[in-house]
This record gives structure tokens, sequence and C-alpha cells, in this order.
């Protein structure tokens, strides 16, 4: 198993109801086995944010959701402006 710590900003922290927490996954977990989890604990509210949001992979944005996750991951929600 390894520890991941997820970071979640604004509409992400919402759905959430929190700004972070650890989670212990597998060793061979991915975006899309975080993203599948995520939306199994936090439901529509997470899915709305997901649908157009970001996952930073240790600082880093990551969009396939083949990914390896690593030591940190933030959850971002899409941002207006730019």
């Amino acid at each position: 198993m390894a520890t991941v710590t997820v970071r979640y900003f604004a509409a992400a922290a919402e759905a959430a109801g929190r700004e972070q927490e650890q989670l212990e996954l597998g060793p061979d977990a991915t975006v899309l086995t975080l993203r599948e989890l995520l939306l199994e604990r936090y439901g529509a509210a997470m899915e709305r944010v997901l649908r157009s949001g970001s996952f930073l992979v240790d600082g880093i944005v990551r969009r396939s959701p083949s990914t390896p996750l690593g030591a940190s991951v933030d959850v971002l929600p899409p941002f207006a402006g730019g």
C-alpha cells in the first residue's frame, strides 16, 4: 500500500467536505484509480468538479488516466479567467 496526500481546492474541497486527506492506495494506483475512488466517496458534487477539473501529481498537471500517482495529488476545479 502507498499513502497519498490528496489536497482539494475550492469546489473540490466543498465536494469532499475537507481540504486534505491521506488515502491508502495500492502500489500501482493511477489517476484513474483515484478518480474512481473520489467519485464513489463524494458522488455527483465531485463528478461535476472532475468533469473539467485537473489533477496535479507531485505538482505537475496530469491528464492521462494511466499516470501513476506520486506522494501528493492536488484536485483542482476549473478556474475562470487566465
